[in-house]
């Protein structure tokens, strides 16, 4: 058996035998391409464009997660909003998670009290929590998108008129097509 020489090029430096190359190739692509792919395919990802520009206000990077396991799945989608002070947060939750959520919505839950109400109602033939704290200027506005679906939208230092006005920018009807496609 002959022992091993590394080749050299004509500079005396080492160089990769073909079938090293191959090697050095092969294990780069499986590295790089599983990453790609299974980032393509995020279930999130079809809510992200629905996570609208506010005029007017600074929004974050819409991001998201996917979970699957073996009797349970959830996915998320959120964008964050900030204007001098007040802030947005929008989130697209779909799963057993969304599910439990929605339970106040369901029970028709009606509470008034001088420091804020939550009231359950209907908006644009949508079922809809809201909720408002009238000294912190803060509240929640629950969509319910499906039987296992939400669109949440919380905000700090607005008023609820204001707030509800930014939550009708976003297409409702779009995040209910979105949400219900597995």
């Amino acid at each position: 058996m002959e022992p091993y020489l590394p080749a050299f090029n004509l500079r005396g430096k080492p160089m990769f035998r073909p079938r090293y190359l191959f090697l050095f190739v092969f294990l780069a692509l499986a590295t790089i391409l599983p990453h790609g792919i299974a980032k393509a395919d995020q279930p999130f990802q079809r809510f992200l464009p629905l996570l609208v520009d506010l005029s007017g206000w600074q929004g974050g990077k819409a991001d998201g997660m996917s979970m699957q396991m073996s009797d349970t799945s959830m996915t998320t989608a959120t964008r964050d909003y900030e204007r001098s002070g007040a802030k947005i947060h929008a989130i697209i939750m779909v799963g057993q998670s969304a599910e439990g959520a929605l339970a106040p919505l369901q029970s028709g839950m009606n509470l008034q009290t001088p420091e804020g109400h939550m009231v359950t109602t209907t908006v644009r033939g949508v079922p809809v929590l809201k909720a408002f704290n009238t000294k912190d200027k803060s509240g929640n506005l629950m969509v319910a998108l499906d039987k296992n679906a939400m669109f949440n939208f919380a905000y700090e230092g607005l008023a609820e008129e204001e707030a509800l006005a930014l939550a009708d920018k976003f297409d409702w009807k779009a995040l209910q097509a979105a949400a219900q496609k597995q």
